[in-house]
């Protein structure tokens, strides 16, 4: 008599999918290099933000700091003061119109330019190169005074081509705030050119020929499959230009002679500088200054979130 075996019951068991091991000990590798700069730059930051904090606590005046008068706690005074006083609102919103104006423009301009650096020939790609460098590693003072030369009411280069002689750029609230956002344009694009020229050139022009063969015309490569591959890049130049646009203060005092009539071209860094040194209030200048690192700091976080929620992982 023979027996028939049953047949073996199959396997049930199926093992959930697992995050890749080596992913994680990736993470864990970058987190080791980044530490001793991490913890260098944390040493750096920490104690002027602390002193910052402090000194905006305080009734810390012009006798204060000659040591004439003890420090006084305040609290929040100093913030309370500042938040009711109407100029700083208004000087606020000019210096987020502003520094998105200046953003924008280096943005478009840079990336512009990249674009245009990869499909010219050597030589007129390093004169535009020489050209833009040149103009980044121009100082602000000086770059400042050039503009204000070339756009001077009786001498300057732009109303004699023009025929408006005469006419005074940095009179009127806008076009000084303009005359302003170009010059910061102009010393600002060249670092996003070279770093979008640099994410082009290292894109596989296999991908851009397969596109192509797939029928997509050059602006959907531009836009579909170009764009998205330097979005990283992209993240990095925004983030770095509102944070140096948003603090901005030599070009705006030098070319509007401390602010523009009246306190009519104020940014927040100007504005500090009014409140601290020439008002000596030293503890209300430390507040503000408090206010705008939250704020780019708000400013920042909310653009990364933004973009990953987008799809973008940094």
């Amino acid at each position: 008599m023979t027996t028939q075996l049953a047949p073996a019951a199959p396997d049930l068991e199926v093992q959930a999918p697992r995050r890749p091991a080596r992913k994680k000990r990736d993470g864990r590798a970058a987190a080791i290099y980044l530490l001793p700069a991490g913890i260098l730059l944390a040493a750096l930051m920490a104690y002027p933000l602390f002193q910052l904090v402090q000194i905006s606590l305080y009734d810390y005046n012009q006798p204060q700091a000659s040591g004439a008068e003890p420090l006084v706690f305040i609290g929040a005074d100093n913030y309370i003061e500042l938040f009711g006083d109407t100029q700083f609102w208004s000087v606020l919103v000019s210096t987020i119109l502003f520094a998105a104006v200046c953003v924008v423009g280096s943005l478009l301009v840079g990336t512009g330019l990249a674009v245009l650096a990869t499909r010219v020939r050597a030589i007129p790609r390093m004169l535009l190169f020489l050209a833009a460098l040149g103009a980044w590693a121009t100082p602000a003072m000086a770059g400042s005074y050039v503009w204000l030369f070339l756009f001077d009411a009786n001498f300057g280069v732009v109303n004699e081509v023009l025929g408006m002689q005469g006419h005074s750029w940095t009179f009127e609230r806008f076009s000084a705030f303009g005359l302003v956002a170009a010059e910061v344009i102009w010393c600002s694009f060249p670092f996003v050119m070279v770093t979008m020229y640099a994410g082009i050139k290292n894109i596989s022009s296999e991908i851009i020929e397969a596109a192509q063969l797939d029928g997509a015309t050059w602006r959907r490569t531009a836009t579909q499959v170009i764009l998205p591959i330097l979005k990283p890049l992209l993240v990095i130049a925004t983030i770095q230009s509102i944070i140096w646009d948003f603090k901005l203060f030599t070009q705006i005092y030098v070319m509007t002679n401390g602010g523009g009539v009246a306190g009519r071209n104020l940014v927040l860094n100007v504005y500090t500088y009014q409140k601290a040194f020439a008002g000596e209030e030293y503890g209300l200048g430390a507040a503000i200054g408090v206010v705008m690192t939250v704020l780019l700091m708000l400013i920042t976080v909310v653009y990364l979130r933004t973009q990953r929620r987008s799809g973008w992982q940094p």
